[in-house]
């Protein structure tokens, strides 16, 4: 695709299928009216999508590269979506979303920074009300991970404590240019109903990623850092004897309560 130089250090690899760009559009059809903001649109294959499904004073697009702005702003179609130039990672959404509007976060994003986009996307759990797109196969795997399969991770326990997360589809590594050297997988996170997990939310937090840190210890050992000296989960505690990936999100706010009885005690 002539037009802009895919970058390395930004992670750029620029979808070519317009079928796919199109099944990732429409991964929000049931979004129709809510405003959608979609991260490194790059060229905009996936931007002309949103504009033929949403209309374009609802749609925004965050680019970090100063040669993909120009890009979109002399090749995308009249209305033009809003285009916020910077790093995602750094902006403040309450001040580009003002108010209490829900809306959508979408995206092929950059495998380097995948991670940390969907951390970002927690912080604002409360007016995200779907977050999809595309993402390296392995971590779109692992964000969707059901407990006791290996995939499961932080990310699987966080997300999913505030989000239906579903993989939806495959994509070939032979549609992007540059082709990366990784299949990629489609996710798509719908906020569930969850307004208060019915523990400390930041010891959650700490617990999930404690008990992941040393995901080879137990439970009963993996948890004794968060715990005053001498305290410990009782033997007869089933809970001790697994592993994180095996707990459900129900189960790892129980065991965060427990850890706190335990640091009260």
């Amino acid at each position: 695709m002539a037009g802009v130089k895919p970058k390395k250090a930004l992670g750029q690899h620029f979808l070519t299928d317009l079928n796919v760009a199109d099944r990732i559009a429409s991964t929000l059809d049931d979004y129709p009216d809510s405003p959608v903001l979609e991260v490194g649109p790059g060229m905009g294959v996936l931007t002309r999508f949103l504009l033929e499904k949403h209309p374009a004073d609802k749609v925004s697009v965050a680019e970090i590269d100063t040669e993909s702005i120009d890009w979109l702003r002399t090749h995308l179609p009249e209305p033009q979506p809003r285009i916020i130039e910077g790093d995602f990672l750094q902006m403040d959404l309450a001040e580009l979303y003002p108010g209490d509007e829900k809306f959508c976060v979408l995206g092929n994003y950059p495998y380097n920074i995948s991670s940390q986009i969907f951390f970002k996307v927690l912080d604002y759990k409360d007016r995200v009300e779907c977050c999809s797109g595309m993402l390296q196969r392995e971590v779109a795997e692992r964000l969707a991970a059901a407990p006791g399969t290996k995939a499961r991770g932080i990310l699987s326990v966080l997300l999913q404590a505030w989000y239906s997360v579903d993989y939806l589809f495959t994509v070939s590594e032979h549609v992007f240019n540059p082709p990366p050297k990784v299949k990629s997988g489609v996710i798509k996170m719908v906020r569930n109903s969850v307004t208060d997990l019915g523990c400390d939310e930041a010891l959650f937090k700490t617990v999930v990623k404690t008990t992941f840190g040393q995901r080879r210890k137990t439970l009963r050992n993996s948890v004794r850092s968060l715990l005053p000296a001498g305290s410990v989960l009782p033997e007869d505690d089933p809970m001790g004897g697994k592993r994180p990936e095996q707990l459900s999100v129900d189960e790892f706010i129980e065991l965060t309560n427990k850890v706190a009885a335990l640091r009260k005690a």
